[in-house]
Formats: C-alpha cells, sequence, structure tokens
C-alpha cells in the first residue's frame, strides 16, 4: 500500500471518528435540552398546585358538631348549630326574658359581681352603659348603695306577655314580677309588685367562651324599664306596692281611693 492509499483511509477514519463524536454531543445536548424542559413543566405544575392551593385556604374551615345518640332507639343524628340568623321559639324568648329579670332585678352580695357579669352578656352597647351608670358606687340609686346595710332581694316572675307592634315586628315584652326583700333587723319581708317593658332582639352569637355560657343563643336587651306595679289588694283595700312599703310611683298615688 503506497502513502497516498494509507493517507486517503486515514483521513476517512479520521472523518468517521469526528462524525461519531459529534452524534454524541448532540445527543447529550438534546438529552439536556429534554430534561430542563421536563423540569420546567415540573416546576410549572408545582407553581400552579401552589397557587391553586393558596386561593382555596379561604374556603377551608373547620366546623365542629355534635353527635346525639337516642337512648331508647339508638337512631344518631347531627345537633344542628344555632348562627343566630334563625327565629327562635316563643318558649325560649320566654326563658331568657324570665332568667333576665330573675338575674338582673336580684341582689345577694355574694353573686353580686357575678350576676352583674351576667347580665352584661345579654345587653347592647348603649344598655350596657345604663347598666354600669347604674351600678356606679357614685349613683345613690346603685344596688350596692341600696343594699349596704347587707339586706337582699329576690325575684318572683308572675307572668310574661308579648306585645306585637303595628307594623308586625314582635320585640316587645312586659315581665310582671315580685320584688321580696329581706332586711338584717329581722323586719318582715317587703314584697313590692313590678312590671318590666322589654324590647329584645337576637344577633349572632358571641364568640367569647366566657359569653356564650351565659348566653349562647345571642339574645339581647336592648331597652328595658321597669316600674312598680299598682295591684288592688282586697284584704287591706290599699295598692300592694303602698300596703308593702315600696316607694310608689306618681301614677300608683294618684290611683288610691281615699276616704
Amino acid at each position: 500500500m503506497n502513502d497516498t492509499a494509507a493517507d486517503g483511509a486515514l483521513d476517512a477514519y479520521l472523518h468517521e471518528s469526528n462524525a461519531w463524536d459529534q452524534d454524541r454531543l448532540a445527543a447529550l445536548r438534546l438529552s439536556v435540552r429534554r430534561a430542563w424542559q421536563a423540569a420546567a413543566a415540573a416546576g410549572a405544575c408545582a407553581l400552579s398546585a401552589s397557587i391553586a392551593l393558596v386561593l382555596l385556604l379561604p374556603l377551608k374551615s373547620t366546623d365542629p358538631f355534635v353527635i346525639r345518640v337516642d337512648n331508647r332507639t339508638g337512631v344518631v343524628d347531627v345537633v344542628p348549630i344555632y348562627t343566630g340568623h334563625l327565629q327562635a321559639a316563643q318558649s325560649v324568648t320566654r326563658y331568657f326574658l324570665t332568667h333576665y329579670v330573675t338575674v338582673c332585678e336580684r341582689f345577694d352580695l355574694a353573686t353580686a359581681e357575678s350576676d352583674y357579669e351576667e347580665c352584661g352578656a345579654f345587653h347592647t352597647a348603649h344598655r350596657n352603659q345604663v347598666w354600669a351608670a347604674l351600678w356606679s358606687r357614685t349613683n345613690p340609686l346603685s344596688p350596692l348603695n341600696l343594699h349596704r346595710d347587707g339586706s337582699e332581694v329576690s325575684v318572683q316572675i308572675e307572668s310574661v306577655s308579648f306585645i306585637q307592634r303595628v307594623s308586625g315586628i314582635a320585640d316587645l315584652a312586659q315581665v310582671r314580677y315580685l320584688k321580696v326583700e329581706q332586711s338584717t333587723d329581722g323586719q318582715p319581708q317587703r314584697v313590692s309588685h313590678w312590671i318590666a317593658t322589654i324590647q329584645y332582639a337576637y344577633a349572632a352569637a358571641s364568640q367569647d367562651p366566657e359569653v356564650r355560657r351565659w348566653n349562647p343563643l345571642g339574645f339581647k336587651i336592648v331597652d328595658f324599664v321597669a316600674e312598680p306595679e299598682v295591684v288592688q289588694d282586697a284584704a287591706a283595700g290599699l295598692p300592694a306596692t303602698l300596703r308593702s312599703g315600696a316607694a310608689p310611683s306618681p301614677a300608683a298615688v294618684k290611683g288610691v281611693q281615699t276616704p
């Protein structure tokens, strides 16, 4: 084999080797490019999933519920949660009115602080201001001043009547009750008749656990006006507010028949 043929064979070999290296390099570049494309697609999917999760977070909430089992039949049901937007039955409203008047019109020094806070759980903001002013030590008519001698006042509910406005709204009630005052000097009990006109409403239940413990349904006292009631006593022939020694209102004095 002459030198020319050997050089031609060598050039062909080197050309094939160079072509093989170029093919390997092209394949490597293609593999890297596809890997980056796959990584970019995966990153885009992960970013899209993260954005979707963030957008869905406000829609996710945990709602506790109570399961009730009937002792006789074994039937299982879920106790509905009151949200404060349903119309409460009149019996429920009657209970709240009775409870409120019983707690907020009585006075016992041992439970005065607890009663004060419990009554506040039923008040609107305006009613709470009136309530705080009533119990202030600077108010001469504050229960803390009237009963500083240790006397106690208990309440007995006589009746609850609901009043419907001309517009059809039913948010008024009248509660008739007795106040029984027991002094510490051994004097007989003093009994007086009272009537309270109450404007009430239902609102969303408070998120404060302490308030919900007393008022779980959001019952609110909007306005409260209590006045002595004239009740004619057949035995004595005098209104019970005067016979019991309670301070009468001008209307009560005007209603007394004088000989």
